[in-house]
């Protein structure tokens, strides 16, 4: 009896030590299985992992993660399951929309050219042979009232002759005298070689023509020799080339002989995307740069604006008139213009925080631990800001970097405003 004692005492003993060390083995696995995960992605909160290494997806760096479920952070499974295509958790710092006013401009850019309103063509006022021609090349420069060459016309010579006759035989005659020097001013006579064929009573058989205009000589346009030359192009004006009217040839009465264009006058023929022209006007400040001369800078005004849009462009051409009787400007250099369109008032955002997918404007929205994808309407656009113009209030907190939030391998899925 007392061995059976002894028995049932040392199999209750054994019963306890064997329960105290199931115990003192459970309470290590519970803490493990607490702390198991604590590595995350920041782009993609699904992966977890307990050690550090890289995103199996995008190959970003783990982070420790922070706010677990387990330790009461109030993320639930189901936040953490939603898709990254639409909302993502993140600890990306947040911000709020402003209301106010600023001050809006138009960056674009553009190049400069002649003034066309300065061309002026020189036509022969009869026909005739070149004697003497004393511009050579274009580009060359001449001032107004320059003798630029010397023409035989028969007919000219025969109007001369009249006039002398006349003068001559019939003083008296002041209407056919009247007569014969009107015919000759309008042939482009002067009144000091008029007064010369008068005084002298001889005719001009070579006579002298004057420059009307003032500025650089080019071929004229589609101009045509007669004779047996073929017609040649007008020089290009990039091209230093000779003249094609040449000493000796046949013009014809009223045919363009040369171009005259005033170096001093040019305008910037900027390029304003079609998204910026309802900001456009008339006269709104424009400053101009060039990136070839460095310190550079222009200031003008909007004088015209393109009533056209040409087939297969996205933008609108503007010019502005500018001045250049130092020499320094070019035609063709490239320019950079900023316009001023004056101010904006309305909700503004740092241009961070707007995503622009084509045709959909998105900005994350911060909803508690998730940052939701939503879409909005944007306005104007400045150097640092964007204007909405809907979809957005100035309560909603909104992720300070759109593009940081986003999936490149997702579709953005948002709702409409």
């Amino acid at each position: 009896m007392k061995t059976i004692r002894i028995l049932l005492t040392a199999l209750l003993l054994s019963t306890i030590l064997i329960s105290s060390c199931s115990d003192q083995h459970k309470k290590p696995a519970v803490v493990q299985a607490q702390s198991e995960i604590k590595y995350t992605c920041p782009m993609h909160p699904q992966i977890a992992e307990d050690h550090p290494g890289s995103c199996p997806i995008c190959g970003m760096t783990l982070v420790k993660k922070t706010g677990q479920a387990s330790e009461g952070s109030g993320i639930s499974l189901n936040t953490v399951l939603q898709p990254v295509n639409s909302s993502v958790i993140s600890t990306i710092a947040a911000i709020l929309p402003e209301q106010k006013e600023v001050s809006t401009e138009i960056k674009a850019d553009g190049y400069l050219d002649f003034d066309t309103r300065t061309f002026n063509n020189i036509a022969s006022h009869f026909s005739g042979r070149i004697e003497k021609l004393y511009l050579k090349y274009a580009f060359q420069e001449i001032r107004q009232g320059q003798r630029i060459f010397e023409i035989y016309s028969p007919d000219m010579v025969t109007a001369q002759q009249d006039l002398i006759y006349v003068t001559t035989h019939s003083p008296q005659e002041t209407g056919l005298i009247n007569s014969a020097r009107q015919k000759l001013y309008l042939l482009g006579i002067t009144d000091a070689q008029l007064k010369h064929i008068i005084k002298t009573g001889k005719p001009f058989y070579s006579l002298p023509v004057y420059s009307p205009y003032s500025g650089h000589i080019h071929d004229a346009p589609h101009s045509q020799m007669a004779g047996p030359a073929e017609a040649k192009p007008a020089s290009d004006y990039a091209n230093n080339l000779p003249l094609s009217i040449k000493e000796g040839m046949y013009v014809e009465k009223g045919q363009v002989l040369f171009n005259v264009v005033n170096p001093h006058r040019l305008w910037a023929v900027i390029k304003v995307d079609q998204s910026a022209v309802a900001g456009l006007k008339l006269n709104q400040q424009v400053k101009i740069t060039l990136p070839d001369v460095p310190g550079k800078t222009l200031y003008g005004k909007v004088n015209f604006i393109d009533p056209f849009l040409k087939s297969g462009e996205k933008t609108v051409a503007i010019r502005v008139y500018l001045d250049n009787m130092d020499h320094q400007l070019m035609v063709n250099s490239l320019v950079k213009a900023q316009i001023k369109t004056g101010t904006a008032k309305g909700l503004w955002i740092p241009r961070s925080a707007l995503l622009n997918l084509g045709r959909t404007q998105v900005v994350w929205l911060k909803n508690g631990p998730l940052y939701q994808a939503h879409q909005v309407n944007a306005g104007r656009i400045t150097d640092t800001a964007i204007q909405i113009t809907g979809g957005l209030s100035a309560t909603d907190s909104l992720a300070s970097n759109a593009q940081y939030l986003t999936d490149s391998e997702s579709f953005i899925k948002t709702q409409k405003p």
